[in-house]
C-alpha cells in the first residue's frame, strides 16, 4: 500500500518538477538566445515570483528525492 502511494507521489512530483523547471526564465546564452530569448530585456535582481518559483522547485525536488530513495529501500528490502 505504501509503495503505491509513493509511486503516485513520484509521478505527481515528477510531472510538477518538469513544469516548474520549464517555467524558469533562461539566464544563459544557450538555446533560448538562439531563438530570440536574448532580445527580451532582463531585469536586474529577481522578483518575488521568481523566488517563490525557486522555492517551490526546490521543495518539489526534495519530495521527489525522498520518494526515489524510499522506493529504492523498499525494493531492496522487499526483493
Amino acid at each position: 500500500m505504501i509503495e503505491l502511494v509513493l509511486n503516485v507521489l513520484l509521478v505527481l512530483s515528477s510531472s510538477l518538477l518538469i513544469v516548474l523547471i520549464l517555467l524558469h526564465r533562461g539566464k544563459g546564452g544557450g538555446l533560448s538566445s538562439m531563438f530570440g530569448g536574448a532580445v527580451s530585456s532582463s531585469l536586474s535582481g529577481s522578483s518575488v515570483v521568481e523566488k517563490n518559483l525557486n522555492r517551490l522547485t526546490v521543495f518539489t525536488a526534495i519530495i521527489w528525492t525522498i520518494c526515489i530513495v524510499t522506493l529504492g529501500i523498499l525494493v531492496k528490502v522487499g526483493g
